[in-house]
């Protein structure tokens, strides 16, 4: 790991990466450029699902400005507007002096009103793909995990698989959950599939774990976590990779159920969605 926090090229592999306070592997990938969208929109809402999830945690100094407008692409004036956002939000300060900056001030939640929405939004098929994408890149990294990761990898995320059995509330549910799968990630030592797992965890966090008609039983996707961790302690790449698509095909279901569930409870609606309607 160099200084500056990124990769040595000429470190092999299986070298492992350091999570200290220091910016990390997954906190980097906040920062990477932009897609062609509204830019100061999609830096508001990466930064606020990052918050969501706990990569950035209250108490957390965002990059200056200056880094933050090089790493996402935008001008300066684009950033400060995502930034006056998330002020408006709440989640966010600015603080003056010499030992200022952007600080983390709170979590957002999103409201069962804008989780069914986003539910909504999605057909039956679009749900069944990415539970497929999350197939496929979560078992890669399981068995790269299992075959590359050492005891404190998997000391680890048998404690974030634990942890989501305390967790109380849903919001603390979706941050246990999608970290476990961002440091099942970094376990498996690639920045390419760390690029595409965050995302994924941006995208259904809040959906899997926002009580709709069937909550998911926490308790039960727990130990079907401590499970795949077991497997990656025992270097049982295998075991791992099916023990992941088990979960994430169980996950699938979940949402596609809440889906569909909504959808008869609003025929109305789902009447003017072409998609469900051949979904």
């Amino acid at each position: 790991m160099t200084p500056g926090g990124t990769l040595d090229p000429s470190f092999p592999a299986t070298m492992p990466i350091d999570l200290g306070t220091t910016p990390t592997p997954l906190g980097q990938h906040v920062y990477r450029a932009l897609p062609e969208v509204d830019r100061s929109d999609a830096i508001q809402q990466r930064l606020r699902g990052s918050i969501a999830l706990g990569v950035i945690r209250p108490g957390d100094r965002l990059p200056s400005e200056a880094e933050m407008s090089e790493s996402f692409g935008v001008s300066p004036a684009t950033l400060r507007d995502a930034l006056a956002r998330l002020r408006e939000e709440g989640l966010v300060e600015t603080r003056r002096g010499r030992n200022g900056g952007t600080f983390v001030v709170d979590t957002p939640e999103l409201s069962r009103t804008e989780v069914e929405r986003r539910l909504d939004g999605y057909s039956v098929v679009e749900l069944r793909d990415i539970g497929d994408q999350r197939t496929a890149v979560s078992g890669m990294c399981a068995r790269l995990a299992a075959a590359r990761g050492n005891e404190q990898d998997a000391a680890s995320l048998h404690r974030l698989a634990l942890a989501l059995a305390e967790a109380a509330t849903p919001g603390e549910r979706a941050r246990a959950h999608s970290r476990f799968w961002l440091e099942l990630t970094v376990a498996a030592q690639s920045r390419r599939l760390l690029a595409l797992e965050l995302p994924l965890q941006l995208e259904i966090g809040a959906l899997l774990w926002t009580p709709l008609a069937h909550p998911l039983d926490h308790e039960a996707v727990s130990r079907s976590l401590v499970r795949i961790a077991e497997a990656i302690a025992e270097h049982d790449d295998d075991a791992a990779a099916r023990r992941v698509s088990e979960r994430i095909r169980q996950d699938s279901f979940h949402l596609i159920d809440e889906k569909l569930t909504l959808a008869m409870a609003s025929p109305a609606e789902a009447d003017h969605d072409p998609r469900g309607a051949h979904a």
